[in-house]
């Protein structure tokens, strides 16, 4: 008796798991589905985002979260830009350590820490007017941080030869912003 009794709950512990993955394996490829058909999307229609790097920063954002809509998408998307202009900003302290720097490319590096630090509390409210339906209001606070980052990169341009420390990054932060201002249109 004492056998079938943990046979059957071994059965019924395989079946449940088993269950689990199944459902876990296809919300999966919900979330992949849906990443690759709103990256197709929105690259189509915006000539400043690339498919590739839409799809592979969507499915970074929801490698460890489960997302089911396009709206969660789209809140992931602005957490990516926080993220990045939070990493920007760091980065240009550690850039700014380096006491054999270019003058010129100190004080470019100035401006930007500037930019990026206003632009940390900007996605920051961003992300509370997404949360609150306020598009609009999101709308211009992620127009603003790409602005910034657009401006940090112009201000290298000034002087010719000199290659800015940061192109990556502010590409990046634009192409995100991109991003989040195109998943934004879709719910709208």
């Amino acid at each position: 008796m004492a056998i079938s009794h943990y046979f059957c709950v071994s059965i019924l512990s395989i079946f449940f798991f088993s269950n689990f993955l199944i459902t876990q394996s296809s919300n999966n490829i919900k979330t992949s589905d849906l990443i690759h058909e709103t990256c197709k999307k929105i690259s189509r229609e915006d000539p400043n985002i690339s498919f590739n790097f839409c799809l592979t920063s969507l499915e970074f954002a929801t490698k460890h979260s489960r997302c089911t809509d396009v709206r969660r998408l789209g809140l992931l998307s602005i957490g990516l830009l926080h993220r990045n202009v939070t990493s920007t900003r760091h980065h240009i302290v550690k850039l700014m350590r380096n006491k054999k720097l270019d003058p010129f490319v100190k004080l470019c590096l100035d401006d930007c820490l500037e930019l990026y630090s206003d632009a940390i509390p900007t996605v920051t409210q961003a992300m509370r007017d997404y949360r609150l339906k306020r598009y609009d209001d999101a709308n211009i606070a992620v127009s603003s941080v790409m602005d910034a980052a657009t401006t940090c990169e112009d201000g290298f341009k000034e002087r010719e030869g000199v290659a800015s420390p940061l192109k990556k990054r502010d590409e990046d932060a634009f192409e995100l912003g991109a991003i989040t201002l195109s998943i934004m249109s879709l719910l709208r």
